[in-house]
Parts: C-alpha cells; sequence; structure tokens
C-alpha cells in the first residue's frame, strides 16, 4: 500500500509517494545498522577481555624471561668470580713459584764460591736446574714443552686463564665444567712444578750436607793425624778476630745449610793451613835413615847416649829441603851440630837440619815446605856425609818419625786443596 507524504513551506507545496518497497528496504537498511551496532559492541566489549589475557600472558612470558636472564646472569657471575678467584689464587702460585725458581737461581753465586773452595774432586755437582718430570710419576706433562722451563711453564698458564672467555652459549651448564677442567689441569700442574723445585732443593740440600760431613770429616781425620804426633790441633782458627757484627745472611734451611757448608770449608781451610805448616815432609826425599830417635851407641864414644833426631845418608852436596813451612831462625854453626839451619814452624815447633856443608838461606828468612835450604856434608860432630834431623817441641826433642808418618799419612788429604 503506498503512502503518499505532503511536505507544505510557505507557498509551496510538495508531495512524494512512499512505496512498499522503499520503507521494506529502509528498515532493512535500519536493522543492519543496528546489527552492525550491537556487533560492534559485543566485540569491543569482549576485546577487553582478549587484550587483558594475552597482556597478562605476556607479563607472564616476561617474568619467566626475565627470571630465566636473572638465572643466567646470576650462573655466569658465579662462573666470571670463579674463574676471578682461580686467576688469583694462580697468580699467588705463580708468584710462589717465580719466587722459588729465583731463591734456587740465586743460589748459584754462594754454591760456586762455596765449591771452588771444596775443590772439584771432592765436590759432587750442584746444580739449580729447573724442573724436570720424576721418573717414578706417570707423564702427566703434555700441556709443557720437553725443553720448556718453568717459567715458560708458568706463562703458559697464566696467559690461558687470561685469556679463557665464556663461551657464547645459553647452556648454564656448559660454563662450570670447562672452567673447572682448565682449573684443575692447571692446578696439577702447579703441584707437579712445585714438587719439582721442591725435590731439586732437597736434592741441593742433601748434597750440601754430604760435603758439609765430608770436610768436617776431612778435618777431624787431619786433626787426628797431627794429635798423634803430640801436638794439640784446634780445629777453628784461635787467632785474634774481630769487626762490626753483621747478621747472617738468609734464614732459610739451605742458607742454614750453606752456612754449615760454610764453617766446615773454614775449619778445613785452618786445619790444612796448619798441617802445611808443620814438619810433616821429608827433607831427605828417598835416602835411607841410618840412625833413628833413641838411645844408641854413640859413634865417637861407643857407649849407650840419647839420639835427638834422625840420621839420613845423604852424599856430600846434596840438596836438603825444608820439612815445612816456617821461619828461619838459626843459621850457622853451633857446636857440634856444625853448620845448622833451624826453622820455626810455630805452635811451639822447631826444627833442625845439622852437619850441612852449606847454608843456603839467613836468619828471618820465610822458606816453604820443600824449600832448598843447604847442602848434606859432614860438619861438626859427624863421622861422615849424612843429614842429622830434628824436631823440637816446645824446646823438647820428640820423634821425627812421628811427623815424617803423619806427612804420608796426611798427602792423600792435603794433596786435595
Amino acid at each position: 500500500m503506498e503512502h503518499t507524504l505532503i511536505l507544505a513551506s510557505g507557498e509551496r507545496i510538495r508531495h512524494m509517494t512512499i512505496r512498499p518497497w522503499v520503507v521494506g528496504l529502509a528498515g532493512c537498511a535500519a536493522a543492519l545498522l543496528l546489527g552492525g551496532y550491537f556487533v560492534a559492541t559485543t566485540y569491543l566489549i569482549l576485546r577487553d577481555d582478549l587484550i587483558g589475557a594475552s597482556v597478562a600472558r605476556q607479563a607472564r612470558i616476561q617474568h619467566v624471561y626475565e627470571d630465566r636472564i636473572a638465572a643466567l646472569r646470576a650462573q655466569v657471575d658465579r662462573v666470571t668470580s670463579r674463574q676471578m678467584l682461580d686467576q688469583r689464587m694462580m697468580e699467588d702460585q705463580v708468584e710462589k713459584l717465580m719466587a722459588h725458581q729465583a731463591a734456587l737461581s740465586s743460589r748459584h753465586g754462594r754454591l760456586d764460591a762455596i765449591l771452588e773452595r771444596a775443590g772439584d774432586a771432592a765436590a759432587p755437582e750442584i746444580e739449580a736446574p729447573l724442573p724436570i718430570p720424576r721418573p717414578d710419576r706417570p707423564a702427566r706433562r703434555a700441556d709443557l714443552p720437553a725443553s720448556g722451563d718453568a717459567l715458560d711453564a708458568i706463562a703458559m698458564i697464566t696467559d690461558r686463564t687470561t685469556t679463557a672467555t665464556i663461551p657464547p652459549s645459553s647452556k648454564v651448564s656448559a660454563y662450570a665444567p670447562t672452567g673447572r677442567n682448565q682449573a684443575d689441569r692447571s692446578d696439577q700442574l702447579f703441584l707437579e712444578l712445585r714438587s719439582s723445585l721442591d725435590d731439586i732443593e732437597t736434592e741441593q740440600m742433601q748434597k750440601v750436607r754430604a760435603l758439609a760431613a765430608n770436610a768436617s770429616g776431612t778435618a777431624e781425620a787431619i786433626a787426628g793425624i797431627l794429635r798423634d804426633t803430640g801436638l794439640d790441633v784446634p780445629l777453628d782458627d784461635t787467632t785474634a778476630m774481630g769487626g762490626p757484627y753483621l747478621p747472617r745472611r738468609g734464614g732459610g734451611a739451605f742458607d742454614a745449610t750453606l752456612d754449615e757448608l760454610d764453617l766446615a770449608l773454614n775449619r778445613l781451610d785452618t786445619i790444612r793451613d796448619h798441617a802445611a805448616r808443620m814438619p810433616l815432609g821429608n827433607p831427605a826425599e828417598g835416602h835411607a835413615i841410618t840412625s833413628r830417635y833413641g838411645t844408641r851407641r854413640d859413634p865417637f864414644f861407643r857407649r849407650a847416649a840419647f839420639h835427638a833426631g834422625i840420621d839420613f845418608r845423604v852424599a856430600s852436596g846434596e840438596s836438603i829441603e825444608a820439612s815445612g813451612s816456617g821461619t828461619i831462625i838459626g843459621a850457622g854453626r853451633r857446636g857440634g851440630y856444625g853448620k845448622m839451619v833451624e826453622i820455626d814452624h810455630g805452635e811451639g815447633v822447631v826444627t833442625r837440619y845439622a852437619h850441612l856443608s852449606e847454608i843456603l838461606v839467613s836468619i828471618g828468612q820465610t822458606v816453604a815446605r820443600g824449600e832448598l835450604i843447604g847442602r848434606a856434608g859432614s860438619t861438626g860432630r859427624s863421622t861422615g856425609p849424612h843429614l842429622h834431623y830434628e824436631v823440637r817441641f816446645k824446646d823438647e826433642p820428640v820423634d821425627p818419625a812421628r811427623f815424617l808418618q803423619a806427612g804420608a799419612s796426611l798427602e792423600p788429604l792435603l794433596a786435595a786443596r
């Protein structure tokens, strides 16, 4: 059914006819608009819930991610702290090993001086070598070059530790074992190096102690042989001494051992110097003894008499040598001794060389053992060319044979000088 719509405006009048299909079309359009409005409103209402749920889910994911990141950072911090601690510990170990190595190397000066005194024949070789693997241990130093020294090995370890970085991995469990294994290998290598240095130091000390014991034993042996002659032989220098007090160098066990060796060598030098002054040589080497010390038949009176020395069968003009070092205190004729040389060896010991045909020294002259002092003859109370050799201790005659025997026994000990 059609409807007519009349519109009047002043004198103007309009009318339009509204057909049914137009009304239906308008109704449909209005229904569509109303439906769209309700759909849009419903979407907006539901969309807020979806957005909230999405935001909450994203927040949960972010929290989980942040927790994961925090755990990773904490793990990295722990690994870094452990590496820094290992590096500090390694630096301390490196410093100790380098100090130990430097101490071993610095001993060469004192060792060389002392071993030179001890003599090459009696002194075993003492070195301050760099560590070498011990034969009783398996070869666990694959990281060390065969010809490298301790300091190179230490530097190599330090470089490994310093340049070590955390691998770019998201797996936290991969960090710790790698660093720990490297630290374990480094610790093991440090233990090997320290053990080798300790072995070297122990070997050095053993050899130094052996030298000290050998020097002390030699000094005691020389002193014992000299005491058999009736002399009182001190093992230490009793001459006047003095000077400002200076503390002993070093304070470790090795320095104390070196000091013991030094003192033993000083005692040995003192006793050897003392023995070198004593009349232990033979004034007429290679010549037979014709009359010994003690009671004998006097060659002139043919009755028992005391003979204060020993006589050597020496042809006239043959060389007579000093039996020990000392100072000439007599050189000239002296009664029945004829031409005689008298030598003061110190410690109250004096030797006499009588019946000489020629005197080749003068009073006050210093002579050494084996030095030519005169020539054999038959001056004074003598029945023929020979040497009358006499040893006196504190102005009393003693048997020269004891000194000759002591000299023969001491020859190998004094020859090591």
